[in-house]
């Protein structure tokens, strides 16, 4: 008991000096006004005296304000309150067996906020508390220690209801212990707010510069929409999209970035106009309504196809092609068909399955180089299965390998408006299918050129 009561006037002695250091957060100052009720602890065991601090009709209650309180909120949830409570003694069984007897109280307690363990509510604050006071009853007083629970509950930032129980026992025993609860508004003020701007130093980013509450204390000098420390134009009133800086033109380009500021203009130009399109902006392009490249000025080559031969020359002026066929692309020669079929019949796919067993891209790529080297070619994919399994499931299977190797060498750049699938089954044998050997020659691929 004597090392409780050294903690209690050593708590006491500690939060009065850090009152003068403490840090002072929003609204620091609470005052509060309310009823308390006192409850004398009949018993000692737990549970019977939890039944009587919930009434056993011994509760003492003033109808009236009888308990106010002032606080101020130290560092690191710890705050201390101040209160004067008064309350008749009306139901006194153990104290003379008299009634009316009059009770008042001074305390003094160090509350902590277990929010700073659970994390902020901010519309719910528990706390515990420890502290000590003093107490008299009919003129009889001492020195007692408290130690209790309670909880604020805020309506709003400033306005709130305070809710508190606990313990109250003498320190040389003279009064009985006893229980004190009380309930109450609560009102904080007294947040500090440095640059007067509204907005209290804990919200305030800019905390010596005056601000808008829209920006957490913080400036817009141009008054844009973009507060000034994400403004690249913090004096000039611009679009939030732009970083806080003007686009005069309106093309997506702030002017301080803008070669054309009062030219609407694509980004790839820097801001300036390109109205042929063609890479090279107006002030530069001597054909401005034809495109052609920047090597010409922006005036359009007479090689349309870029096949190195001029259109005039060139009886494909629209596709590249070969000087030996007069601008058109090379048709295609016996040698490349059978290049084709050769890589064709070396295509291999698992058993069963549509998939490309390894080596089969080499083969692809070959069929692909010839493919590229005659762009105007057109060509049939056609693919064959042997007799084994059903004749629908083959045919299916034929399809998916025809349009499988269709689906890479369109992934690969080939047109796909080049090349036509299709599956044939077990139809169109070129070999018996009694022996494996004449299975396996026919469970082939075939590309046929077409055009």
């Amino acid at each position: 008991m004597k090392v409780l009561k050294l903690v209690v006037m050593a708590l006491l002695m500690v939060s009065t000096v850090n009152i003068t250091t403490a840090q002072d957060y929003n609204n620091p100052w609470a005052v509060g006004f309310g009823a308390n009720i006192v409850d004398y602890k009949m018993y000692k065991d737990f549970s019977r005296s939890f039944d009587d601090l919930l009434g056993n009709e011994d509760w003492n209650v003033l109808p009236s304000i009888s308990r106010i309180s002032v606080e101020k909120y130290l560092e690191q949830g710890f705050s201390l309150q101040l209160a004067g409570s008064m309350n008749k003694i009306n139901h006194t069984s153990a104290i003379n067996d008299e009634d009316g007897l009059l009770y008042f109280a001074v305390d003094a307690i160090v509350k902590y906020d277990l929010n700073n363990l659970i994390g902020d509510t901010s519309w719910f604050d528990p706390f515990v508390y420890l502290g000590g006071g003093y107490t008299s009853i009919d003129s009889e007083g001492e020195g007692v220690y408290n130690v209790g629970i309670g909880f604020n509950t805020w309506f709003s930032e400033n306005l709130g209801l305070n809710f508190q129980t606990g313990t109250k026992d003498g320190f040389s025993d003279k009064l009985m212990i006893h229980y004190q609860t009380s309930v109450g508004l609560v009102i904080k003020f007294g947040g500090n707010d440095t640059d007067g701007d509204g907005v209290y130093d804990k919200d305030d980013a800019c905390i010596d510069v005056v601000g808008l509450k829209e920006f957490n204390g913080c400036p817009d000098a141009d008054g844009d929409g973009v507060k000034d420390s994400d403004d690249a134009c913090p004096n000039v009133a611009g679009l939030a999209a732009m970083n806080g800086c003007p686009d005069a033109d309106g093309d997506g380009i702030a002017d301080k970035d803008d070669m054309c500021p009062n030219a609407k203009g694509a980004k790839a130009n820097n801001g300036c106009p390109d109205s042929d399109g063609d890479g090279v902006v107006d002030k530069d392009d001597k054909c401005v309504s034809q495109a052609g490249p920047a090597a010409n000025a922006g005036c359009p080559w007479p090689d349309t196809d870029g096949d190195g031969i001029l259109d005039k020359d060139d009886k494909c002026p629209s596709v590249a092609g070969v000087a030996s066929e007069g601008g058109c692309p090379e048709v295609i020669s016996n040698k490349a068909i059978m290049g084709i079929d050769t890589f064709a019949k070396a295509i291999l796919f698992y058993t069963d399955k549509a998939t490309f067993k390894p080596g089969s891209t080499e083969e692809l790529d070959g069929m692909l180089a010839i493919m590229n080297k005659f762009p105007l070619s057109e060509f049939a994919i056609r693919g064959y299965t042997d007799t084994t399994g059903s004749i629908s499931g083959n045919l299916k299977l034929s399809e998916k390998r025809a349009n499988a190797i269709r689906n890479y060498l369109v992934e690969k750049g080939i047109d796909a408006s080049r090349l036509t699938a299709k599956g044939f089954g077990q139809s169109n044998p070129i070999d018996s299918n009694d022996t494996r050997a004449g299975r396996a020659n026919n469970r082939r691929v075939e590309v046929k050129v077409t055009n």
